[in-house]
């Protein structure tokens, strides 16, 4: 193939990927079905030839990527609530699910050999996260969408890792449990520290460079710096990608400027707009060479093997996610509570507050003590979020139907290597398991849910949030005015008389001069610093949700752009 004739495949897969994403929703079908279905229309014209894809450029260059932009939109504090169920769900229910798929195929695909049954089990173990924007859409209760996004983003990583080791061992022909469960815990602790190191280091370098599109360009490398050393060290590069992607996610805000929070949101946006979407292209395209290495009496049994691997994820799932629902105890919650309550009351008793003249240990002690309020007041609004979202029957259904196989496991089967026996009929199943899980849970999802009545999201619950968070940085704006803590970015002070003048209308001021328009852009540029660094307080104190905060981010990084791009106009 010569290079123009791979620029216009490459252009023309853009065109039709965006295309695709336009006419999607207005058609009501899924994107990534479209997708498939263009793929295969392409691959069935008499001039396109067969299309190979080396496993290795998905395994290497699409997803790395594609679990790293994942991973920085994590939600930070409701998966620290969460963090026990969606580590069960991404890992123990994905470890779950590979075995007893692998002992089924074992049982239904003679000699094929376990390590390789493993693998195909953890092909199809992964859920995707298209199951979270659909139930996004359908307003259920917000604790639910958390755990699917949460699920979604991590079990990509432990099925990844699992199918590393299998295809590992069905190389050497020998399978050990004990060196196989060595081999999958070294891999995840090589990942994990790699990959925060590298997450560290990102917030750090790229804080210093000021350039934007230098700044982005540096940010591209991330996933894949990750990547390469922890595979050189024998670790899973792709559970560091999400490891460096988390880290980089929840240190944004403090480390990076609004036009490289903006320009990383907008790009990484895009860059998985087009991974995604090349990955079900390309199984489009390769779908009519699966249909002919499977034809005849194949493509029923694929059929055959794909329906029950279904219904037996699917099975399992319900049965984990009716435990899970199950042992959500509110007892506990009730003693817990309790037992906040007298450690409150001890502290209380011991050093009262605001009561009486601070001793030579004083500092020290307050700060001491205040952590520990701080510690509580956040174990008190974890407990608020649960009672205020408890997991019910209604909502384990949603998870277990919402669990719908999509991307990963269609990239995932394309890496196993050529040369592994059955390769064309694992990949068509896993093809059909995904391709069916996408049409029949994600076209039922939102009738499950009315099936089920269950109750929307108030709007005004979540505008009432927003507002209080709202008035909480005006409130820090308005006190930052009065007691005179704010500079202009040079850090000279503003004037007296200005800020009692401003003070009142503290983002109107008089504009009566250009000197006055200069101040009032600084000072509305100062109190943005300030509402960002009470921001940064309020979201270690757990009393917003992630969504909340992260709008309030945005709204303060827009104003601040414009802002700023008023005073260049006004200081040129």
């Amino acid at each position: 193939m010569s290079g123009v004739e791979a620029l216009v495949i490459a252009v023309g897969a853009i065109v039709v990927i965006a295309a695709a994403t336009t006419v999607a929703p207005k058609v009501r079908i899924a994107g990534p079905l479209l997708l498939v279905a263009v793929g295969l229309g392409v691959s069935l014209l008499p001039f396109v030839p067969p299309i190979e894809v080396d496993p290795e450029i998905i395994l290497v260059g699409v997803l790395p990527p594609l679990l790293y932009s994942a991973a920085v939109s994590l939600p930070a504090i409701e998966f620290r609530r969460d963090l026990r169920p969606i580590a069960g769900l991404s890992v123990l229910l994905v470890l779950i699910s590979s075995l007893v798929l692998a002992v089924f195929f074992l049982w239904a695909i003679p000699g094929l050999g376990f390590p390789l049954a493993l693998a195909l089990g953890a092909i199809l173990s992964p859920t995707d996260a298209v199951a979270t924007s659909i139930a996004k859409r359908l307003g259920i209760s917000r604790r639910v969408v958390t755990l699917l996004e949460g699920e979604s983003m991590l079990n990509d990583a432990t099925s990844l890792v699992l199918l590393r080791t299998a295809i590992a061992a069905a190389g050497i022909g020998s399978f050990h449990v004990g060196e196989f469960f060595l081999s999958f815990g070294w891999g995840v602790v090589v990942a994990v520290a790699v990959g925060a190191l590298i997450g560290w280091i990102n917030l750090r370098v790229r804080s210093f460079i000021s350039h934007s599109a230098a700044n982005t360009a540096v940010g591209f490398t991330v996933p894949f710096l990750a990547y390469l050393p922890t595979e050189q060290l024998g670790g899973s590069g792709l559970v560091a990608a999400v490891v460096a992607g988390i880290v980089t996610g929840q240190g944004a805000a403090r480390h990076f400027t609004p036009e490289q929070r903006l320009s990383d949101e907008l790009n990484w946006r895009t860059v998985e707009l087009m991974l995604e979407g090349a990955v079900f292209l390309l199984m489009g395209l390769e779908l009519k060479d699966l249909l002919l290495d499977n034809a005849g009496d194949g493509l029923g049994h694929a059929a055959a093997l794909a329906a029950a691997a279904l219904v037996i994820v699917l099975a399992v799932r319900a049965v984990y996610v009716g435990l899970l629902v199950a042992f959500q105890s509110t007892r506990a919650r009730r003693l817990q509570r309790e037992r906040l309550d007298a450690i409150t009351a001890r502290i209380d008793l011991i050093h009262p507050p605001e009561r009486g003249a601070p001793s030579v240990t004083a500092p020290h002690r307050t700060r001491r003590l205040g952590r520990i309020r701080a510690r509580l007041s956040r174990a008190y609004a974890d407990l608020d979020y649960y009672s205020a979202s408890p997991l019910g029957g209604k909502h384990g259904a949603v998870i277990v139907w919402a669990g719908m196989r999509g991307v990963v496991t269609l990239a995932a089967a394309q890496t196993l290597p050529r040369e592994t026996d059955e390769r064309s009929l694992v990949v068509f199943v896993a093809f059909l398991v995904a391709v069916g899980s996408l049409m029949l849970q994600g076209l039922t999802l939102p009738g499950v849910v009315r099936l089920l009545r269950m109750p929307r999201v108030p709007e005004q619950v979540i505008g009432s949030e927003q507002d209080a968070l709202d008035d909480e940085l005006r409130e820090a704006a308005s006190g930052a005015v009065a007691g005179a803590r704010v500079s202009r970015r040079d850090g000279s002070p503003f004037d007296d008389a200005f800020l009692t003048d401003v003070g009142p209308r503290l983002t109107e001021p008089p504009d009566d001069g250009g000197a006055r328009v200069v101040d009032r852009l600084e000072l509305r540029l100062a109190l943005i610093r300030v509402m960002r660094d009470r921001l940064e307080e309020v979201s270690r104190s757990g009393r917003f949700s992630t969504a909340a905060l992260r709008h309030a981010l945005a709204q303060l990084d827009a104003d601040q752009l414009g802002l700023e791009l008023r005073l260049d106009d006004e200081e040129n």
